[in-house]
């Protein structure tokens, strides 16, 4: 039997934090057989910035919070040399089980397929249209293609202002490439030069906008 998606379990006129105690009992697709919980998003409701990523990792799954293994502290890290208050940020995901592969004891990350991905789009949908930000950082091909479409490629269009009816978005690489690049130093200088573009555009009156 194919999975309902996520939007018949998304409450009517639901807060953020009614969206995350619901989210526990998405059965949206597949995923939540095996992951150990839902990773909803976090941080405050009034944020300017939304980040998304791609699924929670192994240590997400298991603390149940986004962002907080090795690609989330290497994240806090370019924030930081940047001057973004990582605690003023929300942050979430695409998709929000982990999906992954065993391998003796370990569990090694597996790209969410286009259909998880909408499947579990009425969560996203539901987080930004409650937050209503300023400005959306897509974080990688997966979080960026649940924003912009299919056919975006990060390649081409990473670190370029893209105008929404609703927001402006940046997509960048995901923080988890950084830690696989050949040369962590370049790699992490270019996505720290990305994350600059997200604080000059923060920064800007609206008139520049």
């Amino acid at each position: 039997m194919k999975a309902p998606g996520a939007a018949m379990f998304i409450p009517e006129d639901a807060d953020l934090a009614h969206l995350r105690q619901a989210a526990c009992d998405c059965h949206g697709c597949d995923l939540y057989r095996h992951a150990t919980q839902t990773v909803f998003g976090a941080g405050p409701p009034d944020a300017d910035v939304v980040l998304i990523g791609e699924q929670p990792g192994d240590q997400e799954d298991v603390l149940g919070e986004p962002f907080v293994g090795p690609a989330g502290r290497l994240l806090d890290r370019a924030l930081a040399d940047v001057g973004i208050d990582r605690d003023a940020v929300y942050v979430t995901n695409a998709v929000k089980h982990f999906k992954f592969v065993e391998r003796g004891k370990r569990r090694i990350h597996k790209q969410p397929g286009r259909t998880e991905v909408v499947a579990c789009s009425a969560w996203l949908n539901a987080e930004l249209d409650l937050l209503r930000p300023r400005l959306v950082v897509c974080l990688g091909a997966i979080g960026a293609q649940a924003v912009l479409g299919p056919s975006f490629k990060v390649s081409t269009r990473r670190g370029e202002v893209i105008d929404t009816a609703d927001f402006r978005v940046i997509a960048t690489v995901h923080p988890s490439s950084v830690l696989r690049a050949p040369d962590r130093t370049a790699a992490y200088e270019a996505f720290v030069a990305d994350l600059r573009i997200v604080r000059e555009e923060l920064g800007k009156p609206a008139a520049e906008r």
